[in-house]
Protein backbone atom coordinates (compact mmCIF):
# COMPACT_ATOMS: atom_id res chain seq x y z
CA UNK A 1 0.00 0.00 0.00
CA UNK A 2 2.63 2.55 1.00
CA UNK A 3 4.10 1.83 -2.71
CA UNK A 4 0.99 2.72 -4.22
CA UNK A 5 0.43 6.00 -2.47
CA UNK A 6 3.84 6.63 -3.50
CA UNK A 7 3.21 5.77 -6.90
CA UNK A 8 0.23 8.43 -6.76
CA UNK A 9 2.34 11.22 -4.95
CA UNK A 10 4.96 11.00 -7.61
CA UNK A 11 2.59 11.54 -10.66
CA UNK A 12 3.69 15.44 -11.13
CA UNK A 13 7.38 14.21 -12.05
CA UNK A 14 6.08 10.97 -14.31
CA UNK A 15 3.65 12.90 -16.25
CA UNK A 16 6.58 15.24 -18.03
CA UNK A 17 6.86 13.84 -21.67
CA UNK A 18 10.10 10.98 -21.86
CA UNK A 19 12.85 11.46 -24.22
CA UNK A 20 12.17 10.11 -27.57
CA UNK A 21 14.75 7.12 -27.46
CA UNK A 22 12.74 5.67 -24.33
CA UNK A 23 9.13 6.53 -25.00
CA UNK A 24 8.20 2.95 -24.76
CA UNK A 25 9.80 2.94 -21.28
CA UNK A 26 7.00 3.82 -18.26
CA UNK A 27 9.51 5.54 -15.70
CA UNK A 28 6.97 5.98 -13.01
CA UNK A 29 8.41 3.19 -10.70
CA UNK A 30 11.89 4.42 -10.75
CA UNK A 31 9.95 8.04 -9.93
CA UNK A 32 8.50 6.13 -6.93
CA UNK A 33 11.49 4.41 -5.71
CA UNK A 34 12.95 7.87 -5.59
CA UNK A 35 10.11 9.54 -3.73
CA UNK A 36 10.27 6.49 -1.18
CA UNK A 37 14.02 7.93 -0.18
CA UNK A 38 13.05 11.29 0.22
CA UNK A 39 15.56 12.92 2.78
CA UNK A 40 17.46 10.49 3.02
CA UNK A 41 21.35 10.97 4.32
CA UNK A 42 24.50 10.81 1.61
CA UNK A 43 26.79 9.52 4.34
CA UNK A 44 26.37 5.60 2.69
CA UNK A 45 26.07 6.39 -0.78
CA UNK A 46 26.62 2.91 -1.81
CA UNK A 47 23.69 1.63 0.36
CA UNK A 48 21.84 4.92 -1.44
CA UNK A 49 22.62 4.27 -4.40
CA UNK A 50 21.91 0.39 -4.09
CA UNK A 51 18.68 1.18 -2.43
CA UNK A 52 17.44 3.45 -5.65
CA UNK A 53 18.38 0.97 -7.95
CA UNK A 54 18.71 -2.46 -6.75
CA UNK A 55 14.74 -3.40 -7.78
CA UNK A 56 14.72 -1.94 -11.12
CA UNK A 57 15.43 -3.72 -13.95
CA UNK A 58 17.50 -1.39 -16.93
CA UNK A 59 19.93 0.95 -16.83
CA UNK A 60 17.88 3.85 -17.68
CA UNK A 61 15.31 3.09 -14.92
CA UNK A 62 18.42 3.00 -12.36
CA UNK A 63 19.86 6.20 -14.09
CA UNK A 64 16.20 7.68 -13.71
CA UNK A 65 16.26 6.76 -10.41
CA UNK A 66 19.21 8.23 -9.35
CA UNK A 67 19.00 11.97 -11.36
CA UNK A 68 15.17 12.41 -10.24
CA UNK A 69 16.40 11.69 -6.16
CA UNK A 70 19.35 13.85 -6.71
CA UNK A 71 17.51 16.67 -8.24
CA UNK A 72 14.81 16.42 -5.99
CA UNK A 73 16.75 16.60 -2.90
CA UNK A 74 19.68 18.05 -3.23
CA UNK A 75 19.55 22.08 -3.00
CA UNK A 76 21.23 24.64 -5.07
CA UNK A 77 23.80 26.62 -3.11
CA UNK A 78 24.03 29.69 -4.35
CA UNK A 79 27.05 30.66 -1.96
CA UNK A 80 29.14 27.55 -3.49
CA UNK A 81 28.55 29.02 -6.92
CA UNK A 82 29.96 32.24 -5.82
CA UNK A 83 32.90 30.88 -4.79
CA UNK A 84 33.73 28.74 -7.36
CA UNK A 85 32.79 31.88 -10.09
CA UNK A 86 35.57 33.84 -8.53
CA UNK A 87 38.29 31.39 -8.33
CA UNK A 88 37.44 30.39 -12.09
CA UNK A 89 37.75 34.31 -12.85
CA UNK A 90 41.36 34.09 -11.53
CA UNK A 91 42.29 31.65 -13.67
CA UNK A 92 40.54 31.93 -16.58
CA UNK A 93 43.03 32.09 -19.26
CA UNK A 94 45.06 29.52 -18.08
CA UNK A 95 42.63 26.21 -19.57
CA UNK A 96 45.33 23.78 -18.23
CA UNK A 97 45.49 25.29 -14.53
CA UNK A 98 41.46 25.42 -14.34
CA UNK A 99 41.25 21.64 -15.40
CA UNK A 100 43.48 20.63 -12.15
CA UNK A 101 41.80 23.02 -10.12
CA UNK A 102 38.39 21.72 -10.96
CA UNK A 103 39.40 18.15 -10.59
CA UNK A 104 41.19 19.02 -7.11
CA UNK A 105 38.30 21.03 -6.02
CA UNK A 106 35.64 18.57 -7.00
CA UNK A 107 36.38 16.25 -3.87
CA UNK A 108 36.33 18.67 -1.35
CA UNK A 109 33.17 20.43 -2.37
CA UNK A 110 31.78 16.76 -2.59
CA UNK A 111 32.81 16.77 0.98
CA UNK A 112 30.59 19.62 1.62
CA UNK A 113 28.14 18.23 -0.23
CA UNK A 114 27.44 14.90 2.34
CA UNK A 115 27.63 17.03 5.41
CA UNK A 116 25.03 19.69 3.83
CA UNK A 117 23.06 18.20 0.65
CA UNK A 118 23.46 21.60 -0.83
CA UNK A 119 26.16 22.37 -3.56
CA UNK A 120 26.71 24.38 -6.77
CA UNK A 121 26.68 22.85 -10.32
CA UNK A 122 30.07 20.54 -9.84
CA UNK A 123 28.93 19.18 -6.73
CA UNK A 124 25.65 17.67 -8.63
CA UNK A 125 27.66 17.07 -11.61
CA UNK A 126 29.98 15.15 -9.13
CA UNK A 127 27.15 13.60 -7.09
CA UNK A 128 25.55 12.39 -10.37
CA UNK A 129 28.46 10.74 -11.82
CA UNK A 130 29.55 9.13 -8.35
CA UNK A 131 26.29 7.46 -8.34
CA UNK A 132 26.05 6.34 -11.59
CA UNK A 133 29.39 4.66 -11.64
CA UNK A 134 28.41 2.95 -8.47
CA UNK A 135 25.44 1.56 -10.31
CA UNK A 136 27.83 0.09 -12.81
CA UNK A 137 26.46 2.92 -15.13
CA UNK A 138 29.20 4.78 -17.39
CA UNK A 139 28.81 8.69 -16.63
CA UNK A 140 31.02 11.48 -17.17
CA UNK A 141 31.04 15.35 -16.06
CA UNK A 142 31.24 17.64 -18.61
CA UNK A 143 32.51 21.18 -17.95
CA UNK A 144 31.40 24.64 -20.07
CA UNK A 145 29.18 27.01 -20.25
CA UNK A 146 25.64 27.62 -19.02
CA UNK A 147 23.76 30.71 -20.78
CA UNK A 148 21.06 32.31 -19.59
CA UNK A 149 19.01 35.56 -19.57
CA UNK A 150 21.17 36.64 -16.40
CA UNK A 151 24.55 35.53 -17.55
CA UNK A 152 26.81 37.90 -19.65
CA UNK A 153 29.22 35.74 -21.40
CA UNK A 154 32.04 36.92 -23.87
CA UNK A 155 34.44 34.35 -25.84
CA UNK A 156 36.92 35.96 -23.15
CA UNK A 157 34.70 34.55 -19.98
CA UNK A 158 35.11 31.63 -18.06
CA UNK A 159 33.98 28.48 -17.81
CA UNK A 160 30.84 28.58 -15.62
CA UNK A 161 28.56 25.58 -15.40
CA UNK A 162 29.15 21.52 -15.09
CA UNK A 163 26.65 18.86 -16.30
CA UNK A 164 27.00 15.16 -16.93
CA UNK A 165 26.77 12.66 -20.11
CA UNK A 166 25.24 9.28 -18.86
CA UNK A 167 25.77 5.93 -21.41
CA UNK A 168 22.58 3.78 -21.75
CA UNK A 169 22.21 1.22 -24.22
CA UNK A 170 25.58 1.83 -26.06
CA UNK A 171 24.77 5.94 -26.84
CA UNK A 172 25.74 9.02 -24.68
CA UNK A 173 23.04 11.67 -23.11
CA UNK A 174 22.95 14.66 -22.09
CA UNK A 175 21.20 15.49 -18.44
CA UNK A 176 21.85 18.07 -16.41
CA UNK A 177 20.74 17.77 -12.71
CA UNK A 178 21.32 21.51 -10.95
CA UNK A 179 18.93 23.04 -13.58
CA UNK A 180 16.46 20.07 -13.28
CA UNK A 181 16.42 21.25 -9.36
CA UNK A 182 14.75 24.21 -9.33
CA UNK A 183 15.40 28.08 -9.36
CA UNK A 184 17.65 30.50 -7.08
CA UNK A 185 16.37 34.21 -6.74
CA UNK A 186 17.76 37.29 -5.82
CA UNK A 187 15.81 37.97 -2.38
CA UNK A 188 16.75 41.08 -0.13
CA UNK A 189 17.84 38.41 2.51
CA UNK A 190 19.63 37.18 -0.05
CA UNK A 191 19.94 34.51 -2.78
CA UNK A 192 16.74 31.72 -2.02
CA UNK A 193 16.40 28.46 -3.70
CA UNK A 194 13.39 26.67 -4.68
CA UNK A 195 13.05 23.22 -5.53
CA UNK A 196 11.15 23.04 -9.33
CA UNK A 197 11.67 19.36 -11.00
CA UNK A 198 12.09 20.24 -14.43
CA UNK A 199 12.27 17.05 -16.62
CA UNK A 200 13.36 18.35 -19.63
CA UNK A 201 16.90 18.39 -18.52
CA UNK A 202 16.87 14.99 -18.28
CA UNK A 203 18.16 13.18 -21.05
CA UNK A 204 17.49 15.93 -23.12
CA UNK A 205 17.77 16.46 -27.11
CA UNK A 206 21.71 17.69 -27.73
CA UNK A 207 20.00 20.08 -30.09
CA UNK A 208 18.06 21.61 -27.58
CA UNK A 209 20.84 21.19 -24.80
CA UNK A 210 23.64 23.07 -27.05
CA UNK A 211 21.07 26.73 -27.34
CA UNK A 212 21.98 27.04 -23.16
CA UNK A 213 25.13 24.44 -22.91
CA UNK A 214 28.64 24.63 -24.57
CA UNK A 215 31.15 22.30 -23.12
CA UNK A 216 34.73 22.56 -23.17
CA UNK A 217 35.68 19.45 -24.63
CA UNK A 218 33.34 19.70 -28.14
CA UNK A 219 32.53 16.40 -28.49
CA UNK A 220 30.53 16.60 -25.60
CA UNK A 221 27.69 18.27 -27.62
CA UNK A 222 26.94 14.77 -28.89
CA UNK A 223 26.12 16.37 -32.48
CA UNK A 224 27.35 15.60 -35.27
CA UNK A 225 28.04 19.25 -36.59
CA UNK A 226 28.99 21.75 -33.69
CA UNK A 227 28.46 25.15 -33.44
CA UNK A 228 31.56 27.57 -32.91
CA UNK A 229 31.32 29.39 -29.46
CA UNK A 230 30.88 32.52 -31.11
CA UNK A 231 27.44 31.21 -32.94
CA UNK A 232 26.59 29.99 -29.31
CA UNK A 233 26.97 33.36 -27.82
CA UNK A 234 25.18 35.33 -30.56
CA UNK A 235 21.62 32.51 -30.59
CA UNK A 236 18.43 33.51 -29.03
CA UNK A 237 17.89 32.81 -25.37
CA UNK A 238 16.26 29.68 -24.33
CA UNK A 239 14.42 29.50 -21.31
CA UNK A 240 13.26 26.37 -19.49
CA UNK A 241 9.85 25.85 -20.58
CA UNK A 242 11.58 24.94 -23.76
CA UNK A 243 13.01 22.02 -22.18
CA UNK A 244 9.58 21.14 -20.17
CA UNK A 245 7.69 21.34 -23.88
CA UNK A 246 11.08 20.13 -25.65
CA UNK A 247 10.64 23.14 -28.09
CA UNK A 248 13.95 23.59 -30.42
CA UNK A 249 14.57 26.64 -32.13
CA UNK A 250 15.19 26.81 -35.50
CA UNK A 251 15.35 30.19 -36.91
CA UNK A 252 16.56 32.73 -36.58
CA UNK A 253 19.75 31.62 -35.88
CA UNK A 254 21.13 35.28 -34.10
CA UNK A 255 19.25 36.59 -30.92
CA UNK A 256 19.84 39.97 -32.09
CA UNK A 257 19.30 41.14 -35.83
CA UNK A 258 17.24 43.75 -37.90
CA UNK A 259 14.17 43.70 -40.54
CA UNK A 260 12.69 46.38 -42.43
CA UNK A 261 8.97 47.51 -41.24
CA UNK A 262 6.69 45.46 -43.15
CA UNK A 263 8.70 42.95 -44.16
CA UNK A 264 7.85 39.16 -42.88
CA UNK A 265 9.98 37.58 -40.53
CA UNK A 266 9.66 33.98 -39.58
CA UNK A 267 10.37 32.07 -36.24
CA UNK A 268 11.07 28.33 -36.77
CA UNK A 269 10.82 25.81 -34.78
CA UNK A 270 11.11 21.96 -33.75
CA UNK A 271 8.44 19.93 -31.52
CA UNK A 272 8.03 16.91 -30.62
CA UNK A 273 4.17 17.04 -30.36
CA UNK A 274 2.07 18.87 -31.52
CA UNK A 275 0.16 19.91 -28.19
CA UNK A 276 3.29 21.05 -27.07
CA UNK A 277 3.11 24.31 -29.48
CA UNK A 278 -0.69 24.19 -30.01
CA UNK A 279 -0.70 27.69 -28.13
CA UNK A 280 2.67 29.17 -29.53
CA UNK A 281 2.74 32.90 -29.79
CA UNK A 282 4.70 36.08 -30.05
CA UNK A 283 4.91 38.74 -27.56
CA UNK A 284 6.67 42.24 -27.86
CA UNK A 285 8.50 43.99 -24.70
CA UNK A 286 7.19 42.17 -22.07
CA UNK A 287 3.55 43.54 -22.26
CA UNK A 288 1.95 43.22 -25.82
CA UNK A 289 0.31 40.28 -27.38
CA UNK A 290 0.05 40.00 -31.14
CA UNK A 291 -1.99 36.96 -31.28
CA UNK A 292 -3.93 38.19 -34.35
CA UNK A 293 -0.71 39.13 -36.36
CA UNK A 294 0.91 35.98 -36.49
CA UNK A 295 0.49 33.46 -39.12
CA UNK A 296 1.25 29.77 -37.59
CA UNK A 297 2.37 27.66 -40.59
CA UNK A 298 2.66 23.52 -39.75
CA UNK A 299 5.73 22.55 -41.70
CA UNK A 300 7.18 18.88 -42.42
CA UNK A 301 9.26 17.38 -39.87
CA UNK A 302 7.34 18.63 -36.72
CA UNK A 303 8.66 21.80 -37.17
CA UNK A 304 6.10 25.23 -36.79
CA UNK A 305 6.53 28.42 -38.32
CA UNK A 306 5.53 32.05 -36.95
CA UNK A 307 5.34 34.70 -39.19
CA UNK A 308 4.79 38.36 -38.14
CA UNK A 309 5.63 41.67 -39.35
CA UNK A 310 6.70 44.54 -37.34
CA UNK A 311 4.13 48.02 -38.60
CA UNK A 312 6.44 50.23 -36.54
CA UNK A 313 9.92 50.80 -36.74
CA UNK A 314 11.98 50.95 -33.50
CA UNK A 315 13.92 47.97 -31.30
CA UNK A 316 11.95 45.57 -29.97
CA UNK A 317 12.59 42.17 -27.25
CA UNK A 318 10.45 39.74 -29.15
CA UNK A 319 9.08 36.56 -26.70
CA UNK A 320 8.34 33.52 -27.77
CA UNK A 321 5.61 32.23 -25.46
CA UNK A 322 3.83 28.88 -25.40
CA UNK A 323 0.91 29.98 -22.80
CA UNK A 324 2.12 31.88 -20.22
CA UNK A 325 5.85 30.74 -20.35
CA UNK A 326 8.51 32.30 -21.93
CA UNK A 327 10.65 29.81 -24.03
CA UNK A 328 13.20 31.77 -26.20
CA UNK A 329 14.11 35.72 -26.63
CA UNK A 330 14.96 37.32 -29.37
CA UNK A 331 16.14 41.53 -30.35
CA UNK A 332 14.58 42.73 -33.41
CA UNK A 333 15.28 46.09 -34.88
CA UNK A 334 13.45 47.45 -37.07
CA UNK A 335 13.98 50.03 -39.49
CA UNK A 336 12.17 51.83 -41.67
CA UNK A 337 14.17 51.58 -44.60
Amino acid sequence: MKLLLLFFAFFNLASYSQPTDFNQLNFQKADSVALSYKGEGLNNLPVLTHNLTANLTTDVEKFRAIYTWVSTNIENDYQSYATTSNKRKKIVKDREAFLKWNSDYSPKMFKKLISQKKTACTGYAYLIREMAQLAEIACKIVDGYGRTATTNLSTKSQANHSWNIVKLNNKWYVCDATWSAGKTMMEEKGAVFTFDYNDGYFLADPELFIKNHFPLEIENTLLAENPTFKEFLEGPIIYNDAFKQNVIPIAPQKMKFEVLKHEPVSFRFKHSHKEAISNINIQLNKNTSNEENVIKTELPNNEVNLSYQFSSSGLYDVHIKIDDAIIATYVVKVRRK
